[in-house]
């Protein structure tokens, strides 16, 4: 069904109309300043579309509240647990409302954990319940931004998991995301660049003037026009838009935002009872609370009195309101689930954000107990598992190679201990194409690299024996791999594709 929706007006009085049906399939990214009018053009796009589509904004200043009383979202308070917001979310996609996810108040971490445990559980839907969803995410270079800032890594690495997520993989669940930032330089490349339809409002710096020149394929001279744009103004390009670069003008709304731009009003005149004023606190504060007094001190007696006492007898331990966890149990759980993420023999391509879901979701089905592992700990049992080798047994040779390990990088703990394993176990020295996909990736030389990495540090020493197969020693472990061909085939992606 072709639905289009009326955004404003275009050149010489033309609509400018948004073909939704292909919005849904082809995502929309905004730009512009502060004060250029984004959040008026997400409000007259919601609007518009409201009738046709569900719809879920991500809200970090409570400003789409006032949808709710005009078209009937859900307002849901982020004040919540995680798992909370990711229930909800599976009932949101489940029964079809729309919502606003209202992050007004929380700090910058906390509004990021709670949009990636909202937007994680629309993600992990059953199948059953995917219908067309469309999530607005105002301000999105909080959720997606482009270098590490002041918040923790695994609260960046949880957020910027879900958007890339919602841009990369979630269409096919339904789900068509429209992000608005104020500058495309402060936005994760791998989230703007899923975007196929782009609204670009006045900006200012250079850098942003020539990337969204670049995006909508205009040269330099013309890229000067985004400083010229007032406000409610925009370019827009894109297969839901127009094929060319098309200036259009935001229609009006229906309702308004709880806050608004600055407007200048007249001072009051001067009371003569200023000071007053300010410095007599009102009848409804509190009183200043009064700096206490030191204690007295204590004769000597009575402290040595109060030491030759005797202790009084212990407490009995009281018995726990709740079942003991059988940690036996959830081990096992935890083992099962790491095994059935390798077995998948695209895992190794994947980013450990997006493995550290999967890895969530599939506890939750699976019921493991207790609670989930955090990200540092996921990556730790993920490389010691890709290694093939339980980290509670092992030889003396085997607990030396978990301790180097643990100086190494995250994302080279697992290719370490694979060679170490090798090592211990005498099999032949793995191949680059083994290394390159312990590793992630496609390239041989980036796998030769490794190696190098690795003798540079003093862990291994390589050596190629006379029929041109590698060996890799171990001087601390006291081992050495059987000579291997380098240039081998990977076992594991031929296996899998027999």
């Amino acid at each position: 069904m072709k639905v289009n929706i009326d955004m404003g007006a275009a050149a010489r009085g033309a609509a400018a109309e948004l073909d939704l049906e292909e919005l849904l399939a082809t995502r929309l990214l905004v730009q512009g300043n502060s004060g250029s009018g984004k959040s008026h053009l997400l409000r007259r796009l919601l609007e518009q579309s409201a009738p046709w589509v569900q719809q879920c904004i991500i809200d970090p200043e409570g400003d789409f509240v006032t949808l709710a009383d005009r078209f009937g979202h859900q307002v849901v308070d982020a004040a919540r647990t995680e798992a909370e917001l990711t229930r909800i979310a599976g009932r949101v996609r489940e029964h079809r409302v729309s919502v606003v996810l209202n992050l007004e108040g929380l700090d910058v971490e906390q509004q990021m954990r709670a949009a990636a445990a909202f937007l994680g559980g629309m993600f992990d839907a059953e199948r059953d319940h995917w219908y067309p969803v469309l999530v607005v995410v105002d301000e999105a270079q909080l959720f997606a931004p482009a270098v590490a800032g002041e918040v923790s890594d695994e609260a960046r690495k949880l957020s910027l998991g879900a958007m890339t997520n919602l841009m990369c993989r979630g269409r096919k669940r339904g789900l068509a995301g429209v992000i608005a930032t104020q500058r495309l330089a402060k936005l994760a490349k791998n989230v703007a660049a899923e975007a196929s339809n782009f609204l670009m409002g006045r900006t200012f710096l250079d850098i942003d003037m020539a990337r969204a020149a670049d995006l909508l394929g205009m040269d330099r001279r013309q890229a000067e026009q985004f400083r010229d744009l007032a406000r409610g103004h925009f370019v827009a390009l894109g297969p839901a838009l127009s094929r060319r670069p098309l200036p259009i003008t935001i229609g009006a709304v229906e309702t308004s935002a709880r806050s608004s731009s600055p407007k200048l009003t007249p001072l009051p005149e001067a009371p003569e009872d200023a000071s007053d004023l300010i410095f007599t606190p009102g009848p409804d504060e509190t009183s200043p609370i009064l700096r206490k007094q030191p204690p007295k001190p204590i004769p000597t007696a009575d402290l040595l009195a109060q030491l030759s006492r005797p202790k009084p007898a212990p407490e009995p331990v009281a018995e726990p309101v709740f079942a003991i966890i059988d940690e036996a149990e959830r081990e096992a759980g935890i083992d099962t689930v790491l095994r059935e993420i390798i077995e998948d023999p695209d895992a190794a391509f994947r980013s450990d954000a997006v493995l550290y879901q999967d890895f969530l979701v599939r506890c939750r089905i699976r019921r493991v107990p207790g609670e989930p592992l955090p990200l540092s700990g996921f990556r730790r049992r993920l490389a010691v598992a890709r290694a093939g080798v339980d980290e509670r047994s092992g030889g003396e040779a085997w607990t030396t190679a978990l301790s180097l390990s643990e100086a190494l990088p995250d994302d080279l703990q697992g290719v370490f201990l694979m060679i170490a394993r090798a090592a211990v176990n005498k099999d032949p020295s793995p191949s680059d194409a083994t290394l390159a996909r312990a590793y992630g990736t496609h390239s041989a030389r980036r796998a030769r690299r490794l190696l190098s990495y690795f003798e540079e540090r003093g862990l291994l020493v390589v050596r190629t024996d006379f029929h041109g197969r590698r060996v890799l020693a171990f001087p601390d472990l006291n081992c050495e791999t059987a000579p291997g061909h380098p240039d081998a085939p990977d076992e594991a992606q031929r296996d899998a594709a027999e």
